[in-house]
């Protein structure tokens, strides 16, 4: 869930950026990622050598939603 929250926060994110958003290793973040655009909540598109990722729709709202539930249970 970090990683997507991470993620809502900004049109798109390379590995790297969300690593340092949430303070874990790149590739722990990078199997975080896959397992998001496997479920279709998050995809990917290379410009050059890097690797950008963003929330699709669907991403955005179970983020949304998740927000939304912690702010009633507040």
């Amino acid at each position: 869930m970090r990683v997507a929250l991470a993620l809502s926060e900004a049109d798109e994110l390379c590995v790297c950026d969300v690593a340092w958003i949430v303070s874990r290793a790149e590739n722990l973040v990078g199997h975080h990622l896959r397992a998001l655009r496997e479920a279709g909540l998050a995809r990917s598109r290379r410009d050059g050598k890097i690797v950008f990722h963003s929330l699709t729709a669907s991403g955005r709202e179970l983020v949304d939603a998740h927000r939304l539930a912690v702010q009633e249970r507040a």
